[in-house]
């Protein structure tokens, strides 16, 4: 069952965890109703893909609006494609909101057992990785290109949320919109990667041509997930691909590098 609903042009919710936990604000943007133009056009989120910053301000308070979350609460990241996981409270909040040079550095995923707080990742093919954990609260975002996925951001953050004592089999999870494993080619030097993660398991990419590799992105973070502890059935996939979707997506790939940024985002109001 698909665990993406689109709620209104601009975004799509975790729908079974919205509705069991309405002041639960969790899902993924679209690139639809916003203010950017030409190939950023619409709903570009990111500053750092030559967008006027004033537009991409305007745009995350279209999102911002939408999601009953006010941007002072919102916390963003400077991803780098590497393991770090931080840890986010109040104190944090705006931090990457209303410009680039004030996000949180160096950062590809965050937790938090706060209220109040928006987690957010830009993306435009990577994986979104969602985590939530109902008894206590604490939730998380990561972002997990084929870099991160085989640094093993997914267990990285899994880690994050034993070491506040929380049950690796009570934590749900879901991996959301990316691009899928018929639009993505990657070359040996990738798949020796994923080997050395994956040894013994059903491997989640086939030749297509010498040298050339389909990869399963979400499979592969499924499979990490897994290995790390995580129960089976609290695993949800997307059926949606940012690059075949796109009346929904930008994607880096289909589009050749020109293209604007979705975001994940997570938290709790209050």
């Amino acid at each position: 069952m698909e665990p993406f609903i689109l709620q209104d042009k601009e975004y799509f919710t975790i729908e079974s965890w919205c509705e069991k936990h309405p002041q639960l604000t969790a899902g993924f943007s679209t690139k639809n109703g916003g203010l950017s133009k030409k190939d950023l056009a619409s709903l570009n989120i990111a500053f750092h893909v030559n967008d006027a910053e004033e537009t991409v301000r305007k745009n995350r308070q279209i999102l911002a609006d939408k999601l009953h979350f006010p941007m002072d609460n919102w916390v963003s990241a400077e991803q780098t494609h590497k393991l770090t996981i931080k840890k986010i409270t109040k104190a944090d909040r705006g931090k990457g909101a209303y410009n680039y040079k004030s996000a949180v550095p160096d950062t590809d995923g965050f937790f938090t057992l706060e209220k109040g707080v928006l987690l957010t990742l830009c993306y435009a093919d990577c994986v979104p990785l969602y985590f939530f954990h109902p008894q206590t609260g604490a939730v998380g975002i990561a972002h997990a290109g084929w870099k991160g996925t085989v640094l093993g951001i997914a267990k990285e953050m899994i880690e994050m949320f034993r070491s506040h004592d929380i049950d690796s089999k009570e934590v749900q999870i879901v991996i959301g919109p990316s691009i899928t494993e018929q639009h993505y080619m990657v070359d040996r030097k990738v798949i020796g990667e994923v080997d050395n993660i994956i040894k013994g398991a059903k491997k989640p990419y086939k030749l297509v041509s010498p040298g050339q590799y389909q990869l399963n992105l979400q499979q592969l973070n499924w499979q990490i997930l897994m290995d790390a502890g995580a129960k089976e059935e609290y695993i949800r996939i997307t059926g949606y691909c940012t690059s075949e979707d796109k009346d929904y997506f930008f994607s880096h790939r289909r589009d050749h590098g020109k293209t604007g940024r979705m975001m994940s985002f997570i938290g709790w109001r209050g």
